[in-house]
C-alpha cells in the first residue's frame, strides 16, 4: 500500500487523461491520493474530481501562499465558512504556508494568512499541509507564535512540511515539531540532491511521507515528464535504498505516517 499525500490532479494538466492517470496509480498500488487546494477557483475542480473517486481521493481546504491576491480576507472567508460545515469532506487545511522565492511584496500579509489558517487546524482539529520555500525562519516563527497562543488548547498541532529539501539543521528544527512529518518527493531521487544524506543522518524513516507533488518534480527516471501519482512508487523505491529496508517496510511505514497524520482519510 502507498499513499501520495499530496497530488494536484484536479489541475488542467490531467484533464484530457484523469482516468488513465487514476488508473495507473492504482496499478501502482497507491490506495489513496491526498488532493490539497490552492485558492477559490481551484475548490470546484478538486471536489468534482474526489467526488468521482470516493475512498480514494481526498480533498483539503487552504490558501497557497504564491495564489495570494487582494482580496484575500474574503477568500479566508469564504474557505473558512466550508470548513465550519459538520461533516465536510476536508481532511487537512492545505496547503498553506511562505514562499519568498520569486516576491516578497506580501512578506506581512502571508504571514498574516499562514497564520490565520493555522488557527483553523487547532480550532477544527485538522492537520495542516505546509508549503515553505526561502522562508524556514519565518516559518518557524510563526507556528511558534500560534502555539504559544493556542496554549490554552487541547487540540496539537500537526501535520506535514510538504517538498522537504532542507538541510540538516532546518531537518532538526523542523522535527521539534511533534506530530509533523516531512513530506519526501521527487527531489530524494536527484543525482545532485542532499537530501539522501539529511535523511540519513537525523530523519527516522517513521517521521516521513511520501508525496509527488502531480504534475511537478517528477521523480527520477521520470524526471522531466508530467509528474503523477502513480511515480510515487519510484520516490519509495529510492527511500528504501537511502534507509537500506525493503520497498515493502517504505510503503508500510509511510502509509500508516500518512494515516496516523490525516485521521480522516483512514
Amino acid at each position: 500500500m502507498l499513499i501520495d499525500t499530496h497530488s494536484h490532479l484536479y489541475g488542467e494538466e490531467f484533464s484530457e487523461d484523469i482516468e488513465d492517470v487514476v488508473a495507473r496509480a492504482r496499478d501502482a498500488g497507491v490506495s489513496k491520493i491526498f488532493l490539497p487546494n490552492i485558492n477559490a477557483d481551484s475548490i470546484e475542480p478538486m471536489l468534482t474530481l474526489a467526488s468521482r473517486y470516493p475512498g480514494y481521493l481526498y480533498p483539503m481546504m487552504g490558501l497557497h501562499p504564491e495564489d495570494i491576491g487582494d482580496d484575500w480576507h474574503d477568500v479566508l472567508d469564504s474557505m473558512e465558512s466550508l470548513l465550519s460545515v459538520p461533516d465536510n469532506p476536508y481532511i487537512a487545511v492545505g496547503e498553506v504556508g511562505l514562499d519568498y522565492y520569486w516576491d516578497r511584496s506580501r512578506y506581512e500579509e502571508q504571514q498574516e494568512v499562514f497564520a490565520r489558517q493555522v488557527a483553523w487546524a487547532i480550532d477544527y482539529d485538522l492537520p495542516l499541509m505546509i508549503h515553505t520555500r526561502d522562508a524556514h525562519r519565518e516559518l518557524v516563527d510563526v507556528l511558534n507564535e500560534q502555539i504559544k497562543n493556542c496554549k490554552s488548547s487541547t487540540r496539537k498541532l500537526s501535520g506535514v512540511f510538504h517538498c522537504f529539501a532542507g538541510n540538516v539543521d532546518e531537518a532538526e528544527e523542523l522535527l521539534g515539531f511533534d506530530g509533523f512529518m516531512l513530506g519526501i518527493g521527487g527531489v530524494a531521487t536527484f543525482k545532485k540532491s542532499a537530501l539522501p544524506e539529511v535523511l540519513r543522518s537525523v530523519v527516522p524513516l517513521y517521521r516521513i511521507v511520501l508525496e509527488t507533488d502531480s504534475p511537478y518534480l517528477a521523480p527520477v527516471p521520470y524526471r522531466g515528464r508530467r509528474n503523477e501519482s502513480a511515480y510515487v512508487a519510484a520516490t519509495a523505491k529510492r527511500i528504501a535504498e537511502i534507509y537500506d529496508v525493503s520497498e515493502a517496510v517504505v510503503h508500510e511505514i509511510t502509509s500508516q505516517n500518512a494515516l496516523l497524520t490525516f485521521t480522516k482519510a483512514r
